[in-house]
């Protein structure tokens, strides 16, 4: 589908909450005073340090956990100790009164009342990798025909800045099981992510070693008074557009920096530990404090058929320590506010037991979690039978889920891409946000 056939409608959703977001703030600017910006020292107004600081506060940013294989939701948010289905961990008294979580997460249990809310009646009925990922990444199934974009690019889309030098979209996942990378789907390229896989430094991002410094900002020079020659005939559209997808190529240039880890303190890489999900988890704080508006870092490999308790200690000690430093971290920068914290896969894990000692693929009654950003803290959303077989209450679909992440960073669900002339919802059609979980 061409991306010339893309357009968007409804820029927000209309709460008085969102009036002053970066993004209304600077259209209505852009817009509404332009012409007398000089006259009124409005550039001046908007380099000022108080407004500066203001913008990034309103920023919004999103960081993804995703748990690749499908983590148990017994073994973390929803635990069954003592029934049939329960496994041999206990449960564990979290900070809000009468919520247990599994003892593999110690960590996060006390963080529950402070910034976290669990939904344990996810029914998403999609039970294999493949088609589960699709779903879980777009919020809907699939159609012949259709690319639809991924969470990341949707957000990517929705909170980046037209002028940004930093990347829209990242997403780090050097396991190699389950390695898929998002799409932007019917968005414009680029939304795509940079995908990073074997290295924690994307590649040709770099200035090349045998360009120096001078030589390469001569070469920038070179190219800015050609492009003002220019600029004043017939071809101006032709250079704006080239001026501006120069300068975010040099944006991303600079932005090597926010992938070393060496550029923090030791305290700060101690807080976070020594795992390969902690030094990403470290370098995706790094991202969403310089403006990233989407990272997606992949924790593998959970699809436990066998040995599901041998692997969830070791994979939930992980999880619990890196994610409980993240919100911390975040919480103490004054970031949490402003950013989104998701675990997600693309399912959970069977509540009965196979002979492998194994939990297999299961759709049908499972959890995930939501911190930070436009999240209810300490509420526990939906219940499960007393062996985890089935939602019952507040079952919730993919849909309600995607509306529900919209809705925190107070982008409305119901605003529609169209793609030629179809409208195409963010959240799928008829799915509404679960209030409960949201400020």
């Amino acid at each position: 589908m061409s991306h010339s056939k893309f357009n968007s409608h409804r820029n927000h959703c209309g709460s008085t909450a969102h009036q002053l977001s970066r993004r209304s703030f600077m259209g209505t600017v852009g817009i509404g005073a332009a012409g007398t910006a000089a006259n009124m020292g409005l550039v001046d107004t908007l380099t000022s340090p108080v407004l500066a600081g203001e913008l990034k506060r309103q920023q919004k940013n999103v960081i993804l956990l995703w748990l690749a294989g499908g983590a148990s939701q017994l073994e973390t948010w929803d635990p069954k100790p003592g029934a049939r289905t329960g496994g041999p961990f206990a449960s564990i008294q979290t900070s809000v009164p009468g919520v247990n979580f599994c003892e593999l997460m110690p960590k996060m249990s006390q963080q529950l009342s402070q910034n976290t809310a669990i939904i344990r009646s996810l029914n998403t009925k999609i039970a294999d990798h493949g088609g589960g990922y699709k779903l879980m990444e777009t919020g809907r199934l699939p159609e012949p025909g259709v690319e639809f974009p991924h969470l990341g690019a949707m957000l990517a889309h929705e909170l980046s800045q037209s002028d940004s030098k930093v990347p829209d979209h990242i997403e780090m996942y050097t396991s190699t099981e389950g390695r898929r990378k998002g799409t932007a789907g019917f968005l414009p390229s680029r939304f795509n992510p940079m995908f990073l896989t074997n290295s924690m430094i994307p590649e040709n991002i770099s200035r090349l070693e045998t360009i120096s410094d001078v030589d390469h900002q001569q070469r920038a020079d070179l190219r800015e008074l050609l492009a003002k020659q220019f600029q004043h005939g017939l071809y101006s559209s032709g250079v704006a557009s080239h001026n501006s997808a120069f300068e975010r190529v040099r944006g991303l240039m600079t932005s090597d920096h926010l992938f070393d880890i060496e550029k923090e303190s030791q305290e700060a890489r101690n807080m976070y530990g020594p795992t390969q999900f902690g030094e990403q988890c470290l370098i995706a704080r790094r991202l969403v404090e310089a403006g990233v508006p989407f990272v997606k870092v992949a924790r593998a490999w959970w699809d436990s058929h066998g040995q599901n308790f041998e692997t969830h200690r070791e994979l939930c000690a992980d999880l619990d320590h890196v994610m409980s430093a993240l919100l911390d971290d975040l919480d103490q920068r004054g970031l949490l506010e402003n950013t989104l914290v998701i675990t997600l896969g693309e399912f959970g894990r069977t509540p009965n037991i196979n002979g492998s000692l194994g939990r297999d693929h299961f759709a049908s009654a499972w959890s995930c979690s939501l911190s930070g950003c436009g999240i209810r803290s300490g509420t526990v959303y939906g219940k499960t039978d007393p062996e985890g077989q089935t939602v019952v209450d507040g079952e919730a679909n993919a849909g309600n889920l995607f509306a529900t992440i919209f809705s925190a960073l107070g982008i409305d669900p119901e605003k529609e891409y169209m793609l030629g002339s179809r409208p195409i919802p963010l959240a799928d059609f008829h799915c509404e946000p679960i209030s409960e979980v949201l400020t």
